[in-house]
């Protein structure tokens, strides 16, 4: 069935209940799951919320790029301990992007995963039209199954 589920993943309570999905999944499946964390990119979020001269934004970007490894890594490390413990295999990725889907599609297809599994708020009405769905985007783009937990 699945050899390979990609589980993206924001460090979210809920996200964590799609990786204990996975991992369930992936038990059943004798498939291993690869846990994906985004960054986003420093210099798109620092020309948006500052304007910082070049000369000064090089300490700013490696005080943004260390604290937001390591976060990612915690984040990473949680959800394949987890895995680790089911008895199932697990590898973890941190990517740089500013586009959720977009990421999710292509480290997908990178990692050669079978399944995407992920979250989704749920956020109806105006709010979700306002804030957007990145599991909706991913529903709409992905060329493979996408299972989604709420």
């Amino acid at each position: 069935m699945y050899k390979n589920i990609l589980v993206p993943t924001d460090g979210s309570k809920l996200s964590g209940k799609a990786a204990a999905e996975a991992i369930k999944l992936a038990k059943t499946c004798g498939a291993k799951i690869t846990v994906m964390h985004m960054v986003s990119d420093f210099r798109k979020a620092l020309s948006e919320t500052y304007a910082v001269p070049a000369a000064m934004a090089a300490p700013v970007q490696k005080k943004f790029q260390d604290e937001a490894s390591a976060r990612s890594r915690k984040i990473i490390d949680g959800a394949c301990a987890e895995a680790t413990a089911a008895g199932v295999a697990s590898a973890g990725i941190s990517v740089v992007s500013d586009s959720a889907y977009e990421a999710i599609i292509k480290q997908a297809s990178k990692s050669k995963c079978d399944v995407i599994v992920m979250a989704s708020h749920g956020r109806k009405g105006l709010q979700g039209f306002l804030l957007g769905s990145e599991t909706t985007k991913v529903l709409c783009h992905s060329k493979i199954p996408v299972l989604v937990v709420r």
